[in-house]
């Protein structure tokens, strides 16, 4: 697992300026605090939200949209792994406290 600070948000908005997605931080009526505007590749993100919430928001968009490894630099491909390994620990714990 990752830290979540600014470096980390950092590092996550690399990756999806690599993946050809705008990231906005702006004031909206979200109610899951972050839209997609998908035709146009932008996530856009309540701009209110302190650096956990924006992390955790940008997390749950890269889990639900199409990255293409390809794009990213090394460094930010190593990065999106420990990502997706963190994205897959979280949802094994889900999975075993909905089974319990």
């Amino acid at each position: 697992m990752f830290k979540y600070t600014k470096h980390s948000l950092k590092k996550i908005e690399q990756i999806f300026e690599e993946i050809a997605y705008a990231v906005r931080y702006e004031r909206g009526n979200f109610h899951s605090g972050y839209c997609i505007v998908e035709k146009n590749k932008i996530a856009v993100v309540n701009k209110f939200f302190d650096t956990e919430a924006r992390i955790t928001c940008l997390l749950e968009i890269i889990s639900t949209i199409e990255v293409d490894e390809k794009l990213l630099s090394e460094k930010s491909m190593e990065f999106f792994k420990k990502i997706k390994k963190s994205l897959q620990t979280e949802q094994d714990v889900v999975e075993t406290e909905k089974a319990e």
